[in-house]
């Protein structure tokens, strides 16, 4: 396969991966503007067909990345790569942790809908959580982190 090649398909993996991260963050920052939780609920299951867009993207990356740096003889020991993978591990295992509590909270907003779709104290306190927030934000800045350092390569 050519080099070429190769980077379409790693490229084509972050696109997946970054758009795919961007268009959640964006729904799940919508549903906290909500108060019905049937509005609430739809945004929350709106994030999840962009999860396999999100692994796929990740798979794509990871394969044809280490395919393109054996092709292009750079170090995987080198500083840049080094950061770039602590910061797709910190993506996988904060954005399970994440998807979980969000996925809880959908399910709280769904039953709620049920329910009479009445505003909710519970609900709201779940979709503004500190710590998921925190958690959150931080996927996006890893995000970010890594397409710089992959645009870059200090």
């Amino acid at each position: 396969m050519s080099t070429y090649w190769l980077l379409f398909l790693h490229l084509a993996g972050a696109f997946m991966f970054v758009s795919g991260a961007v268009a959640a963050a964006v729904l799940r920052l919508t549903a906290m503007r909500r108060e019905r939780p049937g509005e609430i609920a739809l945004l929350m299951r709106a994030v999840r067909p962009l999860v396999p867009l999100i692994a796929v993207g990740l798979v794509l990356v990871l394969v044809f990345g280490f395919w393109l740096v054996d092709r292009l003889g750079y170090d995987l020991g080198a500083t840049w790569l080094t950061l770039t993978f602590a910061l797709l591990g910190w993506a996988v295992v904060v954005g399970g942790l994440t998807g979980r509590q969000d996925r809880h909270t959908r399910e709280l907003a769904e039953r709620l809908a049920d329910d009479g779709d009445a505003p909710s104290a519970e609900l709201s306190r779940r979709l503004r959580d500190p710590l998921n927030l925190a958690l959150n934000a931080s996927l996006l800045v890893a995000t970010v982190g890594i397409v710089a350092l992959m645009v870059w390569r200090p």
